[in-house]
Parts: structure tokens; sequence; C-alpha cells
């Protein structure tokens, strides 16, 4: 009998340790990056509320595989809506204020004592590497990805320039289909030679980071490579754009390199299924903030400039999971280390997601996820005299958005330099120049259009929604106003809402430590931040 009970001891042992050894191999992580993409992917068009929006138009089969497989978030966001600050934030686990020089876009400089999840998970074990861009405008190999050690883009970088590459091919006598094919490969090979890099056995984390999606593309690209029909959009975009055949093939053209983008991501998957690593991958995909050259998008807290497409697989979780939960990207980071067996930072501010990726919950998930902070300092330094930044804050919460503007009486798109007439730009220089005026702005169609019909009635609210100042407080009801156009912060019915979210976020700011509130608030206001540092050549 003793002898029974000690082999029956000895195989539940065994069991045990064979289950200890599968529960210890640490997944791959796979995260696909694109710059300047928006929550839009046509995943949303049956998980959202609102109907008729352009999620109806757009194709992202490859990011709804990942959805259907894994977890689809309606309520992400990025911690500021401008990519170096966003890249920062992310890379840290931390928010974008937090990350020093980090905090804005040009001159910014990495601060190599900020703890960088990549870093941390090569010390322990991973095999690291990126293709494309990961951190700082015109520095893809910067520090936090250990200074330039780790990039694989030995096929080239074409596919950064998607629609222009495409274009200049068929021009060339190549078809649509081959022309797109020729860059699909360059994405394929650049991710076989990190493969192959690695040690056997050796986990990986890849960040795939292509630039496509940011501006400038080829004009009508949508349509040509694509198929979208820009008059498919009418009645479909946002409330905040005028609703006209030019802004509609602006972001027919917009979609149209989201979809690129998607098709590239179909390449990575396709490879991890033929090297039998898909079932031990991580996949995280999702982009660095809104739409660029459009009003409201990039550089703006409102959601259609820091709200962004958010989709995991975890193969082994439950699958096929909407959540509504909110979620910061700087989450990232600890989710990431967490997945890879490594302790997060006592420094970081990002909560792990991962034990919303391994519930098999829909709907409200973590019920202390309820809100996000958002905000921005200084994207173009150009953009306003001295280097200045346009100082915003923002909380988020289910049923409002409220946002401080901590200096009023600035251009939240930068000064309109060019806008008398006595200084006489052409103002169809717009669409190659981004700096004649308002330079937080991106060059667009859209761009040109707007300021184009600056003086006619019809059309001026949408000129001074996308240009004009703003006041200190901002404060949108969402059910009464989805599109964040309507601003109730004067409105005495409101009062006491706005006081208790202005209490929420001051003491969340104050806590996270930011400059801007727990000092003079002039940190982001002065030397090195109002300087423009020269960036090294790649």
């Amino acid at each position: 009998m003793k002898t029974k009970n000690l082999n029956l001891l000895l195989c539940v042992l065994c069991v045990l340790c064979g289950l200890s050894t599968q529960t210890a191999k640490r997944p791959n992580i796979l995260f696909a990056f694109a710059d300047d993409w928006g929550r839009y992917a046509s995943a949303y068009a049956k998980a959202d509320e609102r109907k008729g929006t352009a999620n109806d138009v757009i194709k992202t089969p490859n990011f709804d595989r990942v959805a259907r497989a894994g977890v689809l978030f309606k309520n992400a966001f990025v911690t500021a809506p401008s990519c170096t600050p966003c890249r920062s934030s992310l890379l840290s686990g931390q928010y974008f204020f937090r990350t020093g020089m980090g905090a804005i876009l040009q001159g910014a400089q990495w601060d190599s004592k900020i703890p960088s999840y990549p870093l941390l998970l090569k010390d322990a074990g991973y095999h690291i590497g990126e293709t494309y861009k990961v951190w700082s405008p015109g520095t893809p190999r910067d520090a936090p990805y250990g200074a330039g050690k780790h990039g694989y883009e030995k096929a080239g970088g074409k596919f950064n320039s998607f629609s222009q590459n495409v274009t200049k091919m068929v021009k060339g006598a190549m078809t649509v289909k081959a022309a797109k094919q020729k860059l699909y490969d360059e994405v394929l090979n650049n991710f076989e030679s990190f493969l192959n890099a690695r040690k056997d056995g050796q986990p990986f984390c890849y960040w795939f980071g292509p630039t496509l999606v940011h501006r400038k593309w080829i004009k009508g690209s949508g349509k040509d490579l694509w198929g979208i029909d820009p008059d498919s959009l009418k009645g479909k975009l946002p409330e905040f754009l005028p609703d006209v055949h030019e802004v509609r093939q602006d972001f027919a053209d917009y979609m149209g390199e989201i979809q690129a983008f998607d098709a590239g991501l179909g390449v990575l998957l396709k490879k991890l299924e033929e090297t039998g690593e898909l079932d031990n991958t991580l996949i995280v995909v999702s982009g660095d903030h809104g739409a660029p050259g459009f009003p409201g998008g990039k550089c703006n807290l409102y959601d259609f400039g820091v709200g962004v497409a958010l989709a995991a697989w975890w193969p082994g979780q439950k699958g096929g999971r909407v959540v509504d939960d909110f979620v910061n990207l700087m989450d990232l980071a600890p989710t990431f280390l967490e997945a890879g067996g490594v302790q997060p930072p006592k420094v970081m501010t990002g909560r792990s997601l991962v034990d919303v990726l391994k519930s098999a919950k829909e709907g409200l998930v973590d019920p202390k996820r309820t809100w996000v902070i958002t905000g921005r300092e200084r994207h173009v330094a150009a953009a306003r005299a001295g280097n200045l930044p346009y100082p915003q804050r923002a909380l988020r919460t289910k049923d409002y958005l409220y946002i401080i503007n901590f200096k009023p009486d600035r251009y939240p798109m930068g000064d309109p330099k060019a806008v008398n007439p006595q200084e006489a730009p052409v103002w169809q220089d717009l669409e190659n120049n981004t700096f004649i005026a308002f330079g937080d702005f991106d060059a667009s169609p859209t761009k040109a259009w707007l300021v184009s019909h600056r003086n006619d009635a019809k059309w001026k609210k949408f000129y001074d929604y996308a240009f004009a100042k703003r006041p200190r407080e901002e404060l949108y009801i969402l059910a009464d106003d989805p599109d964040q156009v309507k601003n109730v912060a004067d409105d005495a019915k409101y009062e006491k809402i706005r006081k208790k979210l202005n209490r929420q976020l001051m003491a969340r700011l104050r806590k996270a430590k930011d400059p801007r509130v727990t000092g003079d608030g002039s940190t982001f206001e002065k030397s090195p931040y109002t300087n423009v540092f020269k960036r090294p050549a790649r």
C-alpha cells in the first residue's frame, strides 16, 4: 500500500513538473505599432455603439483577426498625441511628463536612467529587435533600443512610404499587385533577418514600427490602390470635419495607408504560423496617436487625437472578447515585462494588463480602469515664438472629457504666421510645407482647404475649431456630444461635474509628480526644453 502511494505521489510530481516547465516557457512578443493611426479598423464597426462611421468602410482583416482571437479594447488612449512623448511613455511605462526631454518632439533626448522595457527584457534573456521606427523623429534606433544595435532593415525601408513607392513602381509598368508584393517581401525579409539572428529556443521581442500612416501620402491613393471611394465616406466623418469631397478624399487616402499597414501585419502573422511560433507569441497592435493633418486629430486631446486602436492576442487565453476597460499605452511596458517574467520597476506609472488579458470576462473587466489622463507640451518647436509649448492635460472617463489648457492665450496649433495677406504665401503650399502656419497641424489637403475657406461663413466654424484659441477649460458630455464639439465648461448646469473632474485630474497629476502642476509650472517653458537640438544622422 505504501509503495502504491509512493508511486502515485511520484506520478503527481512528474505531472506537476511538466506543467511547471510548460508554464515557465516565456512567450515571444510581437508589437506592431503604426504612426498616426487612430481608432480606425473594421473590427470597431461591430464593437462600437456608434454606427455609420468610417469604420464601416475601412477593411483591416489582420487586425480583426488579432481582435477575434484575443481582446479588442474600446477605450485605448495614448498619454500624448505626439510621436516622441507617446513613445517615451510607452517604452518607459510612465506618463510622458515624467520622461524628461523625452516629453517633447524636436530636441528630444532619452535619459538612459529611465528604464526601457525592451532593454529589461534583453537583460532577462530575450532576443530584441526592431524594424523602421521606435523612438524620436528621424532616429528610429535611439537609446531605448540600445543606440542602433537592434535594428533589422537590411531589406530596406521602402514600406514606410507605401503609396509613394507603389505609385512609382506602377508608373514603371509594374502592376499594383506586384508592386505591393515587393513591399510585403521587404517586410518579410526584415522580419526573417531578425528571427535568424536569435539563438535556438530564445524568446524574442520584436517591434514592427512602419511610418506609412504618417504623412505625406499620394493624393488619390486610397482609391487607386485600395478601392476606397471617397464618396463612400459621405455622412460617415466626425462632425468636426467638413463633409466635402476634398476632405473625404484625404481621409480615404489616410485609410488606405492603414490598410497597407494591416497588410504588413498579415505578413508577420503568416511567418509566425509557418515557423510554429504563433501559438507562443503575445501579439499587440496599436498606433501612436490620431490622424495627422485633420482638425481635432494629432496634437489634440479629443478622442480623435488620443484614442487609438488596440488589440491583443495571447494564445491559450480566452479570445473573442471586447472590453471597456480604459487603457493608457504606458500600460503596455509593465504588461510585456510581466508576460516575460520580469518584475516591472516601481517607477512605472502604467499598470499591467496581464490580468485583463487572462480574464474570461467582457465589458469592464477591472473595475478600477474607468479613466485615463492625457496631455501635451511641445510638438513642433517653431510652431510658436520662443519654441514655447501648448500645455494641456485632460481626464477622460466613460461619460466626460475634461481638458485644461494652461496657456489659453496661445494658439493650440501654433501661430498663424502667414494668415496675414501681406505675408503672402500661396496657400496651396500648405500641402508641402507644414511650417508656413499652424506648425502643430500637419500639412495636408484638408489643412489647405480649411485655410482657403476661412472667410466663408458656411465653413468658418470648421476653421475656428481647428485653429482658433481655446478657453482655459473644456468639458464635453459624451452621451450628448460623442464628437466633442460642444464645450459646456461655462454652463452652470454642469458646474459640479466640472469641479469634480478638475479635482480628480489635478490630484492625479500631483500624485504622478507632473512638473506642470507640482512646481511653478514653467518647467517645459525654459531651457533646455525650448532649445532645438540637431539630431545625429542615422
